[in-house]
């Protein structure tokens, strides 16, 4: 039996710890299933490709959408939230511009969620456009350095490397002057800053960088619900009340916020067209070709190269390995049921950190295919726990 031996006793592994165990988990792939499971993923890219590539009529569709709703006086997400930022910074309280805002400009302020959370609102009277370019920048640094410094056990020097330019190309859009309005750029920023903070035994920088996304936006709540299975999955009783706590201090942040959208809201006013297009994983795919350095490239690419960087991601294995593929797999589901195709910068919350599994794809498909091929190691390498 699995275990770690306390003295004359053997404490059976955790969930987690079989995972940890496990190591490089292509490797321990028998070799029929290993062979069929890449027919499988050949086939995948393929089917991804096509999808991709006919996203571009709904992308089309899109940006005639735009166009008209310009020509009826609606300027854009940007513009509305820096005339937000422009009354709330003379002295107007936020709420009650940003539905005054919305309302005026067409934007639904039905339910509470399509209001933005009060954050960078009121951070940005603090940093105005000039400090929110700076911090910005530094965040994309950090989480690039993080990253390096993540990895250090689990990749090579080149895979590390790797993953930081990744990060930078994956996160250009930290580099707009106007970041302090993109809510979804910088939550993303922040978890994928907080997922490369983590340290079993040093998590509270990761606890305070996914406190702060979800104080910029409420859609970063499914990561806490993540790391609370994580740490739940570990047994490791400490972490999983801090997280506990996280997920309390998120909720109430939200209905405080959900209340003062309430208490601002008029009889009469627009409600959002839902989200039940359920476009599939093509839209995902072809969101992240419209948010990423993916859109000088042809269309069909982004499809593919979406599910390799998850490959990469799923052969790495340990809590790492587990973690993205729970995270940046179940997002992209959330993604293909319920976002709209003018939604499509939900995607933004799984970058810059999804396409680091770029870096580590090579390695992962040489494990696959040496396991189909029957060339079984003597080790399944390093145990990953971090």
């Amino acid at each position: 039996m699995l275990g770690t031996v306390i003295g004359p006793r053997v404490r059976p592994l955790t969930p987690l710890g079989r995972v940890e165990a496990l190591g490089r988990p292509f490797r321990a792939l028998r070799p029929g299933p290993a062979l069929i499971g890449l027919v499988l993923l050949a086939l995948a890219l393929v089917w991804s490709g096509v999808g991709t590539q006919r996203f571009d009529e709904v992308k089309q569709a899109r940006a005639a959408e735009i166009v008209k709703k310009r020509a009826a006086g609606r300027k854009g997400d940007l513009a509305l939230y820096q005339r937000i930022n422009d009354r709330v910074a003379k002295g107007e309280a936020y709420h009650t511009v940003a539905l005054d805002e919305q309302r005026n400009n067409h934007y639904p302020t039905r339910p509470f969620v399509t209001v933005r959370m009060p954050t960078l609102a009121w951070s940005s009277l603090l940093l105005g456009t000039t400090g929110w370019k700076w911090l910005g920048l530094g965040l994309l640094a950090a989480t690039a350095l993080a990253w390096a410094a993540q990895l250090r056990r689990l990749a090579a020097a080149p895979e590390r490397l790797a993953a930081m330019a990744l990060t930078v190309a994956a996160g250009w859009q930290a580099t707009l002057p106007m970041i302090g309005l993109k809510h979804d750029v910088v939550a993303g920023l922040l978890l994928s800053l907080g997922f490369a903070l983590y340290r079993p035994n040093r998590w509270w920088p990761a606890w305070i960088a996914v406190l702060l996304a979800v104080l910029v936006r409420e859609l970063a709540l499914p990561f806490v619900l993540v790391w609370a299975v994580m740490a739940l999955a570990g047994r490791r009783w400490g972490e999983f009340r801090a997280v506990l706590l996280l997920l309390a201090v998120c909720v109430a942040a939200i209905a405080l916020h959900a209340s003062a959208v309430h208490g601002a809201q008029l009889p009469n006013d627009p409600r959002s067209p839902g989200w039940t297009e359920m476009q599939g994983l093509p839209l995902v795919w072809g969101s992240f070709a419209d948010v990423t350095p993916l859109k000088n490239g042809p269309a069909w690419l982004a499809g593919p190269i979406a599910l390799l960087a998850l490959v990469g991601w799923a052969g790495i294995g340990g809590r790492t390995g587990l973690f993205a593929l729970l995270w940046f797999g179940g997002m992209s589901i959330a993604v293909a049921l319920f976002a709209r195709s003018n939604t499509f910068y939900w995607v933004l919350l799984m970058l810059p950190g999804y396409f680091i599994g770029l870096a580590l794809a090579p390695r992962a498909l040489a494990d696959w295919v040496q396991a189909a091929l029957g060339h079984r190691p003597t080790r399944h390498g390093t145990l990953i726990g971090a």
